[in-house]
């Protein structure tokens, strides 16, 4: 049974999985949170690959690839995703502060 997570608008499928590799399907993908998602998941040195893939737009849904040399590619997956949240916490917090 494929195991469904929702962000706001985004929902991922997971596709596939292996000991280093996971495939994710995306409905109604964000470009805005996929490609810094995919930066940051390319910052890591355990991640081999971090690739997205939209396909034919009325054929195909999204899918993300990620590929790990050590580790989970759910546990990078997440780190990326916890990382990418600190820097937009960090920027809320700056705004904030310079405009009260």
């Amino acid at each position: 049974m494929p195991i469904r997570v929702k962000l706001r608008s985004m929902e991922f499928k997971l596709v596939e999985k292996k000991k280093d590799m996971i495939k994710l399907e995306i409905a109604d993908p964000d470009d805005t949170l996929i490609y810094p998602l995919i930066h940051e998941l390319l910052q890591d040195k355990n991640v081999v690959e971090a690739r997205y893939v939209t396909g034919h737009p009325q054929l195909d849904k999204p899918v993300l690839f990620v590929e790990v040399k050590e580790g989970k590619p759910q546990a990078a997956l997440k780190k990326a995703a916890k990382a990418l949240s600190n820097q937009f916490l960090e920027a809320r917090q700056l705004i904030e502060k310079q405009l009260p």
